[in-house]
């Protein structure tokens, strides 16, 4: 049994022998259930290739692939799963330590970090921000994470149930006081729960199913979130009585200004298992998941507020509406009715809530199964009437001098409840805008033969969907119809349907992907007319109950923004439909195919100034506009800090509300633990409340030389970027060749296809997703910095004696501070060296050396301008965190990289027999696991 560290260094010592800790006992584990031969291979792996980072040696390298080819499969599979473990006990020993330095600071009263609450309006007020002007910037904030089941999460439910025991164990031998022996218990269930991944199958055996990537997203509000949400209020109401002074504290109300989203169940872009049916079954989970929340809640209520009538006669029987209530009581008490209401009003009360939430679970329950009823009348016609009977309680219990039972899980309940009504999230629904062009093609040729909607120009398409949206929808033979336009319509039918019988709020916006023209929006406000979700009612008062968001993803779609929601805004139906659905239009930015298209440069510039522009339009014709950014985990999809990401955004287009996709592995990332999951909130609310100040107090732009710069610079990135990835013979086959990009696709992790077009292996059809995931695996990373050190170095060649501009830029421009930013953390985890043992997979040799040599030869011209830039000598100077966190997991990754690479060899060695490449499949999916797990993202 490893003995108890005396250190009580409070930096990187106490994480550093946490790691060591977790370490020995896998190695422990592995000795033990795997035999000496792994245990020696994993020792001399990881030893080896420590020493080779530290004093290169080419014999010792080439002793250590000996090693590795020498492993026959099933032992080589252990010793990749040993690894993987390695990392993701790592990644639990970063999140706790960093969980443990947040309370130490709360605990010792120091200034807390950059974006805590405490520090953000600490900030406010000394800018001079008022009482009055910070409720106002809190009615106006809208916090909106949206889940998505992008196939980019390696990790199963299962494997994330044993690391959350882990994280909560090791956080307990954090605790001030624990003794010896409590100690070393505490480290034999480490041990224990260690023991159990190792028995836990980490691949998927099968593809997942739609139905369960909806239970893997529901699997985070009940892991964390339902427990973060109130503590996220709870922190944001101390900070402003903190930073306000107790009597202006009073005079702020803290909205829950919370929501979430999802797109699991909804995102059928490319996915053709996510039908109506599967819409159906996510929007049904999630209200059956948060009753169920509720109805636990409110019990364990009944065990607080166990006031008698007989010592607390202050208690208003007609406050709390249990006279209206009698006509339940029979139902729920029985014989005892009498008894209970007469001397527990608040027990009653709520077992009357109990069983009325039962009565809406039993409803949500059967819609699920498929077998609908009607909503029984003793049943909750909606969330606000649940709502109300909560103020109800607490008003009683504050008339009656009990606040601290007011403020304590009642005022939980209270935000929960508001925060997620009886939908839970809203599903977002996301289709191609080709499938609607087809749709509404063949529709109109049923109804109005000779028609010929797709011969008509853009602005005739404009006229002809809005004279028929002013019409009374036209009866449609179904059977007329193609399977794929009667899908579609199927799912306006759907979204008419749930909305109905679940919930008002069960949907958020209906996302039209690739959208190239003002008629891709119109032919779906069409087809929510045909379904009576919009239109005009017989006095001519329009109606719309329905969102529409277009997506702009490529570089040539965001040049086209201004002009699509031109045409769009100015359109005297569309105008009418979006002032009768609340005026407000949404507008999604896509990042992950604008940056596959034209590089990160010219997609974070081309993006900030669609923002821009999109805001400028927007104003000019009084509409409310908010933007959904479509961000991926890695910073080649918009990734990268949620707080910094915010803040970086061009000054003026963040008006209160935010909404953004939480991607793949950022989910387990963020929310698999409550602790980090309170994190990720208050970091994602300050990032809002900072970028929406500008609508209480002043706030400069940035300086007009900054945004020249800028743009010069996207444009010489661009060039660099399509020089190399659309110019350059046998690039795309030097990317399918090089890197695991075909054996991704054979993972199950997402039910989603990895190419646009089956067969297809251009740029074009490959996702976004595949694009990242399968260059970090091979170490390249490009997707993230190629065409940055091309830009900086023309940019200064052109403007000699400039640096200290860009260095201005660097220290007081958000936006390109965090450009650099997630540069650095790119450039962190790409390996030239490993990348070249890569390129060797290539089979044209000649091709494969001048690409790689484009690739290393942009990557260290990168690192060299991003440290001239920042000023520093080192790329660990500009964050030291995640520089020591990837210092930590190389010399471990190293062999997973060298294995990986003789895998690829052998899986697709054509002289070998089926059976035999076969064998070594297994291993080989287990290093792309292995490898996502320790750097922490894929795609």
């Amino acid at each position: 049994m490893p003995k108890r560290s005396a250190s009580k260094a409070q930096h990187d010592a106490a994480l550093r022998a946490r790691v060591k800790l977790f370490g020995q006992l896998l190695g422990e584990i592995v000795l033990e259930q795997a035999g000496e031969e792994v245990f020696e291979a994993v020792e001399t792996l990881r030893k080896g290739f420590i020493r080779q980072r530290q004093q290169p040696n080419p014999r010792t390298q080439a002793r250590l692939i000996e090693v590795i080819e020498e492993l026959p499969a099933d032992k080589l599979t252990q010793v990749v799963r040993a690894f993987s473990i390695y990392f993701s006990l790592v990644n639990i020993a970063e999140e706790d330590f960093q969980h443990q330095q947040r309370r130490r600071m709360v605990r010792r009263g120091l200034n807390l970090w950059k974006g805590s609450f405490h520090d953000t309006l600490r900030e406010f007020s000394k800018e001079g921000m008022t009482a009055g002007q910070l409720q106002t910037l809190l009615d106006n904030l809208q916090y909106i994470p949206v889940f998505t089941a992008h196939p980019t999460e390696a990790k199963r439910r299962t494997v994330m149930d044993q690391q959350r025991r882990i994280f909560v164990l090791s956080s307990e031998l954090d605790r001030p006081g624990i003794g010896d022996t409590e100690y070393a218990d505490t480290v034999q269930a480490i041990k224990t729960h260690i023991l159990a991944l190792w028995k836990t199958n980490e691949v998927r055996s099968v593809r997942p199913k739609v139905e369960d990537e909806i239970r893997q997203g529901l699997y985070y509000f009940r892991q964390s979130i339902f427990g973060a949400v109130p503590v996220t209020y709870r922190y944001l109401e101390k900070a402003v009585a903190t930073n306000f002074g107790q009597d202006l504290a009073q005079q702020v109300k803290v909205p829950s200004f919370l929501r979430f989203g999802s797109w699991i169940g909804g995102d059928r872009d490319g996915n053709p298992y996510v039908t109506p049916e599967t819409t159906e079954q996510a929007v049904a989970m999630a209200a059956e998941m948060v009753l169920e929340e509720y109805r636990q809640r409110v019990f364990a209520l009944g065990r607080t507020l166990t006031h008698s009538i007989s010592l607390c006669p202050t208690i208003c029987i007609r406050q709390l509406a249990l006279e209206e209530d009698q006509r339940f009581v029979a139902a729920v008490f029985g014989n005892e009715g009498d008894e209970h209401f007469e001397d527990e009003p608040y027990r009653t009360k709520l077992r009357i809530m109990h069983y009325r939430l039962g009565r809406n679970l039993e409803y949500v329950r059967r819609l699920k199964e498929g077998h609908p009823m009607p909503l029984p009348g003793d049943a909750y016609p909606g969330p606000a009437e649940f709502i109300g009977d909560l103020y109800r309680i607490r008003d009683s219990l504050l008339e009656n001098g009990d606040r601290l039972l007011a403020d304590a899980e009642l005022k939980d309940l209270t935000r929960l409840a508001e925060t997620f009504g009886f939908h839970l999230f809203q599903l977002d629904i996301r289709q191609e805008s080709t499938r609607h062009t087809e749709a509404v093609a063949e529709i109109l040729d049923q109804i109005e033969p000779g028609l010929n909607y797709l011969d008509h120009s853009e602005e005739d398409r404009l006229r002809v969907l809005a004279e028929r949206i002013q019409r009374p929808a036209p009866a449609i033979d179904p059977d007329a119809l193609t399977p794929d336009t009667l899908q579609t319509l199927r799912v306006f039918d759907v979204m008419r349907s749930m909305r109905q019988n679940v919930s008002s709020e069960a949907f958020g916006a209906y996302v039209i992907s690739m959208t190239h023209a003002a008629s891709h929006v119109m032919e779906v406000m069409y087809l929510a007319h045909l379904a009576g979700l919009s239109g005009y009612d017989p006095n001519g008062k329009a109606y719309c109950n329905l969102l529409i968001s277009p997506l702009f993803e490529t570089i040539e779609d965001l040049e086209h923004i201004e002009q699509v929601l031109t045409l769009l805004l100015d359109n005297p139906v569309y105008r009418e439909l979006l002032a009768a659905s609340g005026d407000l239009q949404e507008v999604m930015l896509g990042y992950s195919d604008s940056c596959k298209d034209g590089g990160v440069l010219a997609s974070v510039w081309n993006l900030y100034q669609a923002q821009l522009k999109v805001l400028e339009l927007t104003r000019a014709r009084n509409v409310r506009f908010r933007l959904f950014h479509g961000r991926g985990g890695t910073v080649a999809r918009g990734g990268g800090p949620t707080h910094e990401s915010i803040l970086s955004l061009p000054v003026g287009t963040v008006l209160g509300q935010i909404k953004f996709t939480e991607q793949g592995e950022v989910l387990s990332t963020k929310y698999s633990n409550t602790e980090t999951a309170i994190y990720e909130l208050t970091m994602g609310a300050t990032g809002l409340m900072k970028a929406t100040r500008h609508l209480v107090m002043d706030v400069s732009r940035p300086r007009p030389e900054f945004e020249a710069a800028m743009a010069e610079m996207a444009g010489y990135g661009e060039e660099a970027y399509r020089e190399l990835t659309d110019r350059t013979p046998g690039f795309i086959p030097y990317f399918y060749e090089a890197t695991p990009v075909r054996e991704i696709g054979l993972m199950n992790i997402g039910s989603r296809p990895s190419h646009r077009k089956k067969g297809d292996i251009s740029k074009y059809s490959v996702r976004a997703i595949a694009w990242v995931f399968g260059w970090a695996q091979a170490r390249h990373t490009l997707p993230a910095w190629f065409g940055i050190g091309s830009a900086l170095e023309r940019w200064q060649k052109k403007h000699p004696g400039q640096l200290d501009l860009l260095r201005a830029m660097f220290d007081g421009w958000p936006f390109f501070h965090s450009l650099l930013r997630n540069t650095q953390m790119s450039l962190t985890k790409g390996e030239m060296h490993i990348a070249r043992e890569y390129s060797e997979l290539v089979r044209d040799r000649a091709m494969a050396e001048q690409v790689y040599g484009m690739i290393s030869g942009e990557y260290q011209r990168t690192l060299q301008e991003v440290l001239r830039v920042a000023g520093v000598d080192d790329l660990l100077e500009i964050d030291p965190v995640l520089g020591t966190s990837m210092q930590r997991r190389n010399p471990y990754l190293d062999p997973l990289n060298h294995i990986q690479v003789t895998l690829l060899k052998r899986y697709r060695d054509e002289t070998l027999s089926d059976e035999e490449r076969e064998m070594w499949l297994l291993p080989l999916l287990r290093s792309i696991n292995a490898i996502a797990a320790g750097m922490r993202n894929t795609g």
